[in-house]
């Protein structure tokens, strides 16, 4: 068995956005020489989340509509009970609770097996300083 663990820093200078890490993700997998297996691909803080959808800006600029309808940015501890806390970041837990922690992919032919449309991206929700995601593949 194979494995290959790496770590991924990203450091995004806005409070919010979505970065691609997929073309990375596929780097790592060839890296790897994984043919047959899965990867892990895990945001390492509670104020963060990898997904996998489209790589179309429209969709994304509806994601972050919808989630800061959902949870809107408010510092304020009014809203919400952890900034009473010193913290200015409860949405960003919440929008994380959402778009969720990681994804877990199939590796066939030592390539991601994904859909026709599927990309992987890092989503921040609360930005401007350092944080990881852990990559873990695992095959023959």
């Amino acid at each position: 068995m194979k494995t290959l663990t790496k770590e991924l820093w990203m450091e995004i200078s806005q409070r919010r956005a979505i970065v691609s890490i997929h073309d990375e993700v596929e780097r790592l997998v060839a890296q790897s020489q994984v043919t047959d297996g899965i990867i892990l691909i895990n945001a390492m803080h509670i104020t963060a989340s990898v997904f996998i959808n489209d790589d179309e800006p429209g969709l994304h600029r509806d994601y972050d509509k919808w989630l800061e309808e959902l949870a809107p940015f408010d510092p304020s501890p009014e809203r919400y009970h952890h900034n009473r806390t010193g913290e200015d970041n409860a949405d960003a837990h919440h929008k994380r609770q959402i778009m969720g922690r990681e994804v877990v992919v199939a590796i066939t032919d030592g390539k991601l097996h994904l859909g026709p449309w599927e990309h992987i991206f890092y989503y921040e929700f609360d930005g401007r300083r350092r944080k990881r995601i852990l990559v873990k593949i695992i095959g023959e």
